[in-house]
């Protein structure tokens, strides 16, 4: 088989950037004065409060949440009522529970009138998002060193619900099959719905998927839905959300059978968690914010415990001052508010800077890292060279190498020139009296970086050419290009490097006899392909991968830099095998089947979700900020060979290169999921130290602050540095600047030594040098860190507090430092 390059496989796919729709009508986002329920302390005549405190769930059954929902529904009716007829105007969604608001569709002219109406505090016009898409529990110590202390696979993640704003899923799928032999019971706290496949009339639910909706008002109101492809329902017509469903719960030891090959056997993170399913995304236009708003708020009140959302916008928000503060983050803000964990793809536009898509503070932004596994395959050629490709198939007969004919030369006749036949796409144009029993040799062309043509339907044309196997020649490539394994079930190799394939095609030529017309005479050169089928495993992973975003974070429209550390985590990414929608047309190669092996952050979200729901279930009363902090403190910055992680990056000559990684690639580390289950302390923070956060960033007005929060700035940290987090950050360090963190024993009285590195041009301290905790008691420390030499570069560090009992706890420290 052969690879492709990351184009929908990183998630970076091509999403239409304007917003069509009908005639002059737009989607706009409203925002109105008022708290949403998540928030709401009383005040109004005949509504008592509904505020929940933090980290608390909303109790969506009590009579005063239902009465305070209609009463802000009908509000919401109410101010559109008054102020344009019916018929000219339609409501998509009321917000009420996370943020007080509405979806609606409307005229340019319609907006402006909304826009000053009282009451109104902000409107902005719908925009878009996109999708950021086995072996890695083994990976990660699961199965011996995390499963084990909840109960086994069987247990893991048991009543823990995740619910996933995607694609859709695939329910047919035996990721998601439940064991008759150890049923699921019900679970009371979900308040969710399942929908009916309105072709099948069956349930998409079973026990193991425990709720399936989807929102598509906005995508229709743009005119952007096409049901034939997207289907007006849960089911998934892309394959993403099947993908990273099965990523994070996915059942245990699923044989991955493609091509008559196993792969090995996939599981997810916390195979016995259920599944909750919000499709808010589509296949040729990715996403509507306005969908994706409505999804999110439904999760919540259903009662979800973890948030996964592989879901990114394409640029920071320009309406608003800052990042942090917008419809989408404001939302992702009242759900942790809520209780619940979230966890978003860090974005795709890597390996270059500030190309992050998840700012907040309040989400768990994570990068993707290339695991241990390796797929390798060789054509060894009639002269004795061996040439490296990639190819997941099985070998040509080992002991024979076999006669190469080229496309071009195997044509049935000339006109079949204008269906560049090259690609090998269509068997019909070919003479299979010349194909047959020899090795069909291909160009890669353009056509499959756009997804035109697929490796799949080259080994489908080899196949019914009756060709052995099938050599795909890179001729042309944009510089950086990476290539993904595609599994297909006759022998085939993708020549990747263009010197290579160049060797290839002088060697070919210089084999072939031809005529004074250009005609083949008689076909000499020949070849063998490799067995590609078996990774191979390397100490230098975790790497983090070339398409994963990295930062400095920003905190506005205009890139400056904040004093926030992102991506928070890093987790596998790359080349992950799970299951496919059979429906899903994302990508061409993997059309029809069950499972695909695809790259991007979108893969690495649910890892950290899966893992997250295993904390939950070990300390179900740990809030998010807890969650994350457990996750980051106790990851690591070392490879498997002990040498520190490194980061995939361009050269000078943008060929792939590697590079020493910060935190600015991979946050804290990567994930270690058995000593995240046990990290003795954690740095916990809820929404008040938020607003905190927010109220002390420069730039950000305080009325914006009230509009997306409903909250004063009445409590202050000082400088945006002194949130609570498992990381510092200042990226405007002038002279010495002191940041203070508060620690909670979660384990056994422990005593702690703290100290701190940093590189040369910034001086750390810490005090004090040591602490002992009781079990459950909290102490703060303090963090100075000095300008030695102004560098314009950042500087890296950490602070490791060392448990006398053998905990580690690692926060990484990042700063610039500045003349005064």
């Amino acid at each position: 088989m052969t690879m492709k390059p990351k184009k929908s496989a990183y998630g970076t796919i091509a999403v239409l950037l304007t917003i069509l729709a009908f005639g002059e009508g737009e989607i706009y986002i409203a925002t109105l004065e008022g708290e949403p329920i998540v928030s709401y302390q009383g005040g109004l005549d005949g509504f008592e409060g509904t505020a929940v405190d933090a980290d608390e769930k909303i109790d969506v059954t009590s009579d005063l949440v239902i009465a305070y929902s209609r009463h802000l529904e009908k509000k919401h009716d109410m101010l559109l009522g008054m102020l344009f007829d019916h018929g000219t105007y339609e409501k998509l969604y009321s917000y009420r529970h996370l943020i007080n608001g509405f979806a609606v569709h409307l005229s340019p002219e319609q907006a402006e009138v909304l826009r000053r109406a009282p009451g109104v505090i902000s409107l902005e016009r719908d925009w878009k998002v996109r999708k950021l898409t086995t072996h890695t529990p083994q990976f990660l110590g699961l199965p011996t060193g995390v499963w084990p202390t909840g109960g086994g696979f069987e247990r893991a993640g048991e009543d823990i619900i995740i619910g996933f704003v995607d694609s859709g899923i695939y329910p047919h799928h035996p990721s998601f099959a439940i064991d008759r032999m150890d049923p699921y019971g019900p679970v009371p706290k979900y308040r969710g719905k399942c929908e009916v496949d309105p072709d099948t009339k069956l349930s998409f639910c079973n026990g193991k998927i425990i709720g399936a909706q989807y929102f598509a008002e906005a995508a229709k109101a743009a005119g952007a839905f096409n049901p034939t492809v997207d289907f007006a329902s849960p089911l998934d017509g892309d394959g993403h959300g099947s993908h990273t469903a099965a990523i994070a719960a996915g059942n245990n030891g699923v044989p991955v059978v493609m091509c008559q090959h196993e792969f090995g056997k996939a599981s997810g993170m916390a195979p016995r968690a259920r599944i909750a399913v919000y499709k808010a995304l589509y296949r040729l236009f990715g996403g509507f914010v306005a969908d994706v708003l409505a999804a999110i708020d439904q999760a919540v009140h259903d009662g979800v415990d973890i948030l996964n959302l592989s879901v990114g916008p394409n640029s920071p928000p320009s309406t608003t001052k800052t990042s942090f503060l917008n419809p989408f983050d404001a939302t992702l803000l009242s759900a942790v508010k809520a209780g619940v964990f979230v966890a978003q793809a860090a974005g795709n536009g890597g390996p270059f800077p500030k190309t992050l898509v998840s700012y907040s503070p309040w989400i768990a932004s994570v990068a993707a890292a290339c695991d241990d596994r390796r797929y390798k395959n060789h054509l060894t050629l009639g002269n004795g060279k061996v040439l490296a490709g990639i190819g997941l198939s099985a070998s040509t007969h080992p002991n024979h190498t076999f006669t190469l004919v080229a496309a071009n030369d195997v044509l049935l006749d000339s006109s079949a020139t204008k269906h560049n036949p090259t690609d090998c796409q269509r068997s019909e144009v070919f003479n299979k009296n010349l194909v047959e029993g020899n090795i069909l040799l291909c160009g890669y062309s353009f056509n499959f970086v756009v997804g035109t043509s697929s490796i799949s339907k080259v080994s489908e044309t080899a196949k019914r050419l009756g060709a052995v196997g099938f050599v795909l020649a890179v001729e042309n490539v944009a510089p950086g290009t990476k290539f993904d394994p595609v599994p297909v079930d006759v022998p085939g190799i993708v020549i990747i490097d263009v010197t290579k394939s160049m060797e290839l095609i002088d060697y070919y030529n210089a084999s072939t006899v031809r005529d004074w017309t250009g005609r083949v005479k008689s076909f000499k050169a020949a070849g063998k392909i490799g067995e590609g089928l078996m990774p191979i495993l390397h100490k230098s992973a975790p790497l983090v991968a070339l398409f994963s975003a990295r930062g400095p974070n920003i905190k506005d429209f205009n890139y400056q830099d904040a004093d926030l550390l992102k991506p928070d985590i890093l987790a596998p990414g790359s080349l992950i095998w799970s299951a496919w929608s059979p429906n899903g047309t994302d990508e061409a190669d993997y059309l029809g089947h069950k499972f695909a092996m695809v790259s991007g952050t979108s893969m690495a979200a649910p890892h950290i979700a899966g893992i997250a729901a295993l904390i939950k279930q070990k300390h179900p009363r740990w809030s998010p900020a807890a969650i994350k902090s457990a996750l980051m403190t106790t990851s690591t910055v070392l490879d498997r060979a002990g040498r520190p992680i490194q980061a995939q990056q361009y050269s000078d000559a943008e060929t792939m290169k590697f590079v020493k990684a910060t935190p600015f690639d991979y946050g804290s580390g990567h994930v270690n999921p058995r000593a995240a289950l046990d990290p003795g302390l954690i740095f916990d923070a809820g929404y008040q130290d938020y607003l905190g956060f927010l109220c002390t960033t420069p730039g950000i007005d305080s009325r914006e602050i009230m509009n997306y929060t409903n909250s004063r700035c009445n409590y202050t940290i000082g400088h945006p540095s002194n949130l609570n987090g498992p990381s510092i950050t200042i990226s405007h360090l002038v002279g010495t600047q002191t940041v203070t963190r508060t620690v909670t024993n979660v384990a056994q009285e422990e005593t702690y030594l703290i100290t701190a590195r940093m590189d040369p041009a910034v001086a750390i301290d810490t005090n004090p040098p040591a602490m002992t905790l009781k079990a459950g008691a909290s102490r703060r420390f303090t963090v100075t860190l000095s300008v030695r030499s102004v560098t314009g570069m950042y500087s890296f560090g950490e602070v490791l507090l060392k448990g006398s009992r053998g905990h580690k706890v690692r926060i990484p420290v990042v700063a610039m430092g500045y003349q005064r």
